[in-house]
């Protein structure tokens, strides 16, 4: 399929062909919710820890005598009801990652760039070449494009004066081709690729 193509200043700059296998696939919900779940989960630290009654310090003799005390018949301080007591079944540190097939993966991404096209929320711009890194210039030019809330995607390498004016800006991100995640695309209203993105995620997702 076609998919117009136009520059930074919102004027027109041709056409570029888009695989139908990549960008032409049916909405799927669930394969969509697979990936941003191991996604999400794969970016957990795991750091969270909790001491157990074996790491708590204190005595393990019996607090009080077995019966005629008037109350229940604790035998250690170290018990999860009292203060400074261990915690019992607690977060331990650990991996929160999951398993996911690489089908699984590319599938999803390419139904992510689907669904982004099929919204009417997929521009393909010529190129993200900015001659200063100023960040009121492209703010400018992100109005006329009509741009609130964005993920541009790049080739290999992203403009560094693109970066870096973009960097002041809420609710735009900017990623080189090898970044570009579903995640993130979905998060973004409007999904925004170069031609050289194009390219490489084409050669990517094949």
């Amino acid at each position: 399929m076609k998919a117009e193509v136009i520059t930074l200043d919102a004027k027109r700059a041709g056409d570029v062909d888009l695989d139908d296998a990549i960008y032409a696939l049916p909405e799927r919900a669930d394969i969509l919710q697979r990936v941003v779940v191991w996604q999400l989960a794969k970016r957990r630290a795991g750091t969270h820890k909790v001491q157990t009654r074996g790491e708590t310090s204190g005595s393990t003799k019996r607090i009080g005598k077995q019966k005629g005390g008037g109350s229940a018949r604790h035998g250690s301080g170290k018990a999860g009801q009292f203060r400074s007591g261990g915690r019992a079944f607690g977060p331990v540190v650990r991996s929160h990652a999951i398993d996911l097939p690489k089908k699984i993966r590319s599938l999803g991404l390419k139904t992510a760039l689907s669904s982004k096209l099929a919204n009417g929320n997929l521009i393909v711009l010529e190129n993200m070449d900015l001659k200063d890194a100023k960040t009121k210039d492209l703010k400018a030019k992100l109005v006329k494009l009509g741009l609130k809330s964005a993920l541009f995607i790049d080739g290999a390498e992203i403009n560094k004066n693109f970066l870096l004016a973009a960097n002041n800006i809420p609710y735009v991100d900017v990623l080189p081709t090898q970044g570009a995640n579903v995640y993130d695309i979905l998060r973004a209203e409007k999904l925004v690729l170069t031609k050289a993105a194009v390219v490489s995620l084409m050669e990517r997702l094949k």
